[in-house]
């Protein structure tokens, strides 16, 4: 094995900047809203949507846009407390409309997001792997739990209790996570480039993720979402009521999902079937949808 380290024990990817610890427990709850609820369909609409209109929309404006997927106006305020709670959203005022705008925090968050969620990244052969080391006392076990939950939303695999690894471009996501529960004095990092291992390189990777979980979500992802493409036309309020249930179930997926080799997946991987039902519902009705948006707020 072939392992480089920083000098002072960082990541050498690069040293998030003070907005990453709040992004990176902003990752985190966002991965815990159940999709389909008032808050994650909330969530999804503001980075899809909202962003698109400069970061805010006023109140009346959201609460129609939820009513367009079934979501009743009191579930939407009861979503758009909870996300002021967790510092999502702040109250704003513009030329005497009462809104809501997205905090830096949450703009981080989606930004990250955005190469994730529509950019599904996988490893070739020969691509480069981060392995993180760590030794946490006994006395700070509880942000020991939260660094293993935190690492395995972002996809990293587990190789033993101390040790787990991710493709190397996941390396500034974890290093984030590190910071934002200050553990970097217990975390040592390696990059490597090659294994040896008992048996094959695809059995160790079926120990070190839960590859039938990950197949499972998109196989579960192709079930409810298969029928959500027709060839027929839509129109701009049809194409926002079929694509953010989509988007909202299938955004955490690039999360979980680190982005395997071929090889070393089953030979019946789900993956690229969900990915490529994503890519073909994005291409038809995000734009279509965005704009339709874009004329309901204006108009108003």
């Amino acid at each position: 094995m072939t392992n480089s380290q920083h000098p002072d024990g960082r990541f050498s990817s690069g040293v998030p900047d003070r907005g990453w610890p709040a992004v990176a427990g902003a990752v985190l709850d966002d991965i815990d809203s159940r999709a389909g609820s008032a808050t994650s369909l909330v969530r999804t609409v503001l980075g899809a949507y909202v962003r698109d209109l400069g970061g805010w929309i006023a109140i009346a404006d959201l609460t129609m846009l939820l009513s367009a997927l079934g979501v009743p106006a009191q579930s939407t305020r009861t979503a758009v407390t909870r996300l002021k709670s967790k510092r999502v959203l702040h109250s704003e005022c513009r030329d005497g409309n009462n809104g809501y705008g997205l905090t830096a925090a949450a703009e981080a968050m989606f930004v990250r997001g955005d190469s994730r969620i529509f950019g599904f990244r996988q490893m070739a052969p020969g691509d480069a792997w981060r392995l993180i080391s760590f030794g946490i006392p006994e006395s700070e076990r509880a942000a020991r739990h939260q660094l293993r939950r935190r690492l395995a939303s972002i996809g990293c695999g587990t190789v033993s209790a101390g040790l787990w690894i991710c493709p190397e471009y996941l390396a500034v996501e974890a290093a984030a996570i590190v910071t934002a529960l200050g553990l970097d004095a217990h975390i040592t990092t390696f990059l490597a480039t090659e294994f040896d291992v008992p048996g094959t390189l695809r059995d160790a990777v079926s120990q070190w993720w839960d590859l039938d979980s990950l197949a499972e979500r998109h196989r579960t992802f192709l079930d409810h979402r298969g029928h959500a493409i027709d060839d027929d036309s839509t129109d701009g309020r049809d194409a926002f009521a079929r694509f953010v249930p989509l988007l909202d179930e299938w955004r955490i997926i690039p999360y979980v999902d680190p982005g395997l080799p071929d090889e070393m997946l089953p030979s019946d991987w789900p993956g690229p079937d969900s990915v490529q039902l994503f890519t073909d519902a994005r291409r038809r009705y995000l734009e279509p949808s965005r704009q339709w948006v874009r004329t309901l707020v204006i108009s108003r």
